[in-house]
């Protein structure tokens, strides 16, 4: 019990340095600190350090700690935390030169000439969405933050729209990591595309949510000119961004690890938007010298830290025991417990991965179908995850449009709410007995 109240102080005392503008990463990883203080009872002092070694870069499975200096093994080297902070860093730097170079506006002007009254508020987060991975709201926060200003929108406004737009596409990509796991042989075990299918209606209802809000943020925004001749040059501008999602489904075909498929592919884009933009070498070379920054990276770690520290902890079961001795229904335990996790580890996968083990010994008092279990499941996760104040796509949003992920909360609580009933009620209709 004693690593829970760990698991509560070090969530406090993260809000509390966030909201001080405490470095991000730093405070997740004193969190992470204060999570293994509280938990020695549970785990012992060695496993502080293997944590967070494990988080960053080596597997010891089973081993001693002292087994890195005398029996170091090449093998049980990890390096995928390595490269996500790379590549956190290098789609800063092409958000940036986007932004710089004048690419971004070149785009939106194009757009503008397609979409009706602020679409492109809703349409250029989507876009960005299609790559899956975390804190791709950073493509799109440029866009949205320099477009917002022409409707007049808050800063917290401008935010919410590009992390929601950006996620409605969860909950049907096939390309999730989360889906695939959720939908493997050592999970649910069944077809993705079936969960696919069933998740349409979370997925309209993400799409009606957005549309209410954009209509509503809008409502009294001044006019905007209208040109009547259609501009296709946003075809050439919004390579960049697309690029790294076409190398993704490519090198998929001959199982290249999805981390380095979009590394390439982001690099590749940096070299490609320095020809679409037109620029001057040295220019180019300054924006990126301008862009380089340690954030990102530290975030990426304090994040794998904090989740890597938690689940060791031994908190996810003492969650999963605490709710069902309160005798909750089934039902409710399956979709309490990963938005539990989703809020906790701000990571998609992290919280299907943690919480369907633990919810799975109470589908059988559901009787709902596997497949409806499954989604809810996933979109109960999906649910915690958006509103995490850890979500990597809140934090670097919220860092670009200089406010605070807490300020979005008015609009996210009746917002995933609402995504969870529709799901949930589809699934209890469809596949309920």
């Amino acid at each position: 019990m004693l690593n829970l109240i760990g698991v509560i102080i070090a969530f406090a005392f993260i809000l509390l340095l966030i909201r001080k503008k405490f470095n991000f990463g730093l405070s997740l990883i004193i969190g992470a600190l204060i999570v293994g203080i509280f938990s020695l009872r549970e785990i012992g002092i060695a496993k502080i350090p293997k944590a967070f070694i494990e988080a960053i870069v080596y597997h010891f499975d089973d081993k001693p700690l002292d087994s890195i200096i005398y029996d170091f093994d090449f093998s049980r080297i990890y390096t995928e935390t390595i490269e996500l902070a790379i590549l956190m860093t290098l789609i800063y730097i092409l958000a940036k030169l986007m932004q710089d170079t004048g690419t971004i506006k070149k785009l939106i002007d194009s757009l503008r000439t397609f979409l009706s009254k602020g679409g492109t508020l809703g349409v250029i987060p989507a876009i960005y969405g299609l790559m899956p991975i975390p804190g791709g709201a950073l493509f799109s926060a440029p866009t949205i933050d320099e477009e917002g200003n022409k409707y007049k929108i808050s800063k917290d406004e401008k935010n919410f729209l590009n992390v929601w737009f950006r996620h409605i596409w969860f909950a049907i990509y096939p390309m999730s990591s989360a889906m695939i796991l959720i939908c493997s042989s050592e999970f649910s075990n069944i077809d993705i595309y079936y969960l696919v299918m069933v998740n349409i209606p979370a997925f309209i209802a993400s799409i009606a949510i957005g549309i209410f809000y954009l209509k509503r943020f809008i409502k009294n925004a001044p006019k905007q000119q209208k040109k009547n001749k259609k501009d296709y040059s946003f075809i050439i501008y919004i390579l960049p961004p697309i690029v790294p999602l076409a190398f993704y489904g490519l090198l998929q075909f001959i199982d290249f690890p999805q981390i380095r498929s979009f590394l390439i592919g982001v690099f590749f884009s940096i070299i490609l938007l320095y020809f679409i933009a037109d620029t001057d070498i040295k220019d180019y070379l300054h924006i990126i010298k301008k862009s380089l920054t340690i954030k990102l990276s530290l975030a990426i770690f304090g994040i794998m830290i904090f989740r890597e520290m938690f689940e060791v902890s031994g908190v996810p079961a003492v969650i999963a025991n605490g709710i069902s001795d309160l005798a909750f229904p089934a039902l409710v335990i399956i979709i309490i417990i990963p938005v539990l996790l989703g809020v906790l580890t701000g990571y998609n996968l992290g919280a299907v991965a943690l919480s369907y083990p633990l919810v799975e010994p109470f589908f059988e008092f559901t009787g709902i179908n596997i497949i409806g279990l499954a989604s809810i499941v996933f979109i109960s996760s999906l649910a915690g995850y958006l509103v995490s104040p850890i979500h990597l796509c809140n934090v670097l949003s919220s860092e670009y449009m200089k406010t605070e992920t807490t300020r979005m909360y008015k609009m996210y609580i009746p917002s995933v709410l609402f995504l969870l009933f529709v799901q949930v009620g589809a699934m209890m209709l469809l596949f309920g007995i």
